[in-house]
């Protein structure tokens, strides 16, 4: 069946290239975010990597994927291609993103979810401490870019696709439990600034 939107694609890519490598990630420490690149063309995967912030607290999941997209040797023009996050964007992942050039990102969990299923509440207090603004009170649709979630494009999707992306998101929040429990279980012993 065919679909009216590229949430089949995201999911999938989240499933089988992003999940895996923060499973190693968690595994090692780090926070459960990550983000990929794809082709606008035919949504190949360009690069996708996960949160690395025992190296460096600035590698957050979107930052580190950045990281690696630029040291591609040919790497394509930000504006042929989609920026996917596991996560809403923080502020400085969302700065990184459009300092990069992407005229767009989509995300599977919300900045609530983050504070709320992850019990990571950085992003919403930075959100708040910083800038000023309540939870969603950035511009999702503005000059540099426009911001999607994903179970919003899976909504528009007819019956039975929708059923089968609901299935799939289903299955990947419950690997991201289950990743969020092993972070929670180990994080006193990292040395990431903002646990």
């Amino acid at each position: 069946m065919p679909s009216k939107t590229i949430a089949p694609r995201l999911l999938d890519v989240m499933e089988q290239d992003i999940l895996p490598m923060t499973e190693l990630g968690v595994a090692s420490g780090n926070k459960v975010f990550g983000a990929a690149v794809l082709r606008k063309s035919d949504l190949s995967l360009v690069v996708a990597e996960t949160n690395n912030e025992l190296e460096n607290p600035l590698w957050h999941g979107e930052v580190h994927t950045l990281k690696r997209f630029y040291e591609l040797n040919d790497k394509p023009p930000t504006k042929d291609l989609i920026f996917l996050s596991t996560h809403e964007p923080c502020t400085m992942c969302m700065s990184a993103i459009t300092w990069a050039g992407f005229d767009n990102f989509y995300y599977f969990f919300s900045h609530e979810d983050s504070r709320d299923s992850f019990a990571i509440p950085h992003d919403l207090k930075i959100l708040k401490e910083v800038f000023g603004l309540e939870p969603g009170g950035y511009r999702r649709q503005n000059a540099f870019w426009s911001s999607f979630a994903i179970a919003d494009l899976v909504e528009t999707e007819e019956p039975a696709l929708k059923e089968s992306l609901k299935a799939q998101t289903a299955r990947i929040k419950g690997r991201y439990d289950a990743l969020s429990n092993t972070y929670q279980a180990s994080k006193s012993a990292n040395e990431i600034p903002l646990n």
